[in-house]
């Protein structure tokens, strides 16, 4: 029997660490928790993810780059071949907010590169084996902004809009294999990302008057992962109080 694993981008923190934690607690998955930079954070994780009775390996790189993704992913398969990738979560993405007009190139190249290029390199690296075991799980966390677009985040909606296309066209290609691809689009969440924000003005538009929490959205991404959807795939599902759906 297979150890199975599921890999989480981005999840030192933030919505990301609180799906590893779900995915550990409600279905027993064994974690990879790729980080970028803040190892302390990655480092804690891990220490509450070992604690739901599970293991946790960390890897370190930046999704953006196919090499480093490729490369890593390649030698934990070959050093772990009693063990299988079922499901990936394509968390990692970054903002770099402004208006368009005053957005600089590598401030619209980081973003797209994070976010699109990220979801190509980590789905390349571990769909292969997906195919071949015949079953997978790829769910990628976009945003309210790649469904109805943000002012202020021009990069961020082009790039949370490609994936949420990508992730229709390849739940087409690949169902027969019995690999899923979902989306989920969090609105307004309490965690790093919205730090900055002005709660008390934007949840008067918010039907459910609040900001979600990240183990909201966990709850539902532990629900996409699990045999539980095995009849969903191509779908973009909303988490954001009612704010747009």
């Amino acid at each position: 029997m297979k150890l199975k694993y599921a890999l989480v981008t981005g999840g030192s923190r933030g919505i990301g660490k609180a799906i590893a934690l779900k995915l550990a607690e409600d279905l027993g998955y064994n974690i990879l928790l790729n980080y970028n930079s803040n190892e302390n954070a990655a480092l804690e994780t891990q220490e509450l993810i070992v604690a739901k009775q599970v293991r946790c390996e960390l890897l370190k790189f930046d999704v953006s780059s196919s090499e480093k993704v490729s490369q890593i992913l390649e030698e934990w398969v070959n050093k772990n071949p009693e063990s299988s990738i079922e499901v990936l979560i394509n968390n990692a993405g970054i903002a770099k907010d402004g208006l368009f007009i005053w957005t600089k190139p590598e401030d619209w190249q980081s973003v797209i590169n994070t976010s699109l290029n990220g979801f190509y390199n980590c789905s390349q690296a571990v769909l292969k084996n997906m195919l071949t075991q015949r079953y997978g799980r790829i769910i990628n966390i976009v945003s309210l902004s790649g469904l109805k677009g943000n002012p202020g985040q021009v990069n961020y909606s082009a790039a949370k809009g490609a994936v949420i296309a990508a992730t229709k066209a390849l739940a087409q290609e690949i169902g027969k294999r019995k690999v899923t691809v979902n989306a989920v689009a969090p609105g307004f969440i309490n965690s790093d990302m919205t730090a900055d924000i002005d709660e008390a003005n934007l949840k008067k538009m918010i039907p459910l008057n609040r900001f979600g929490e990240t183990e909201e959205v966990a709850n539902l991404v532990s629900f996409l992962a699990s045999e539980k959807s095995s009849y969903i795939t191509g779908e973009v599902i909303n988490i954001n109080g009612g704010l747009y759906s």
